[in-house]
């Protein structure tokens, strides 16, 4: 009896958990799939924004080889400048110039640049949901991540965020304050 009992108990645990487990969605389009990782990356660079005091924008670290580099708030104008410039080639439209030098922007202060910011995720989120498998590899051209094709372009956004987003983690770090990403997990991984 006991044999059969634990023949059924094994039994149940092996086909419970496909039973019970939630199936997860997973994207059903290209651009949902790079929108996952974009809205990842926004969230974590945003976080990023937000948690630096307004007073330490113009901060540029000095120890170490950091000459020539932008400060806080430059790298933030920087990267909303070129999110336009990205999602504007996708769509065919001249981006911004000088994304280098934080672009046409007259954004200045900490809200003004999140703002600014905000503003260009929400727009490369909108001109992703434009991406189909017919034309996610219709070639782009332009001087930001050009030539490109739309996949690949809205790729290297990603790419652009992330690379940036370990910068200024950085930035935190030397001025005391820990990402918000990562203060979520226990002290010992941070």
């Amino acid at each position: 009896m006991k044999s059969a009992a634990l023949i059924v108990f094994a039994s149940l645990i092996l086909v419970a958990p496909p039973i019970f487990a939630q199936k997860e969605e997973i994207p059903k389009s290209l651009s949902e799939s790079v929108g996952g990782a974009l809205g990842w990356a926004e969230k974590g660079f945003l976080s990023v924004a937000e948690a630096m005091p307004e007073t330490k924008y113009s901060y540029i670290p000095t120890g170490g080889n950091f000459e020539g580099v932008r400060s806080f708030g430059e790298q933030v104008k920087h990267v909303a400048c070129a999110q336009f410039a990205f999602f504007n080639e996708i769509e065919g439209k001249t981006p911004p110039e000088h994304c280098e030098r934080g672009g046409p922007s007259t954004a200045k202060t900490k809200a003004e640049l999140v703002k600014y910011l905000r503003d260009s995720f929400d727009y490369g989120d909108k001109v992703l949901a434009t991406i189909t498998a017919q034309n996610a590899l219709d070639r782009i051209e332009g001087p930001y991540a050009g030539p490109n094709t739309r996949l690949g372009m809205a790729v290297a956004a990603v790419w652009h965020i992330t690379d940036h987003y370990g910068q200024l983690v950085v930035y935190l770090r030397l001025n005391g304050i820990v990402p918000p990403v990562t203060q979520q997990y226990p002290l010992k991984v941070r």
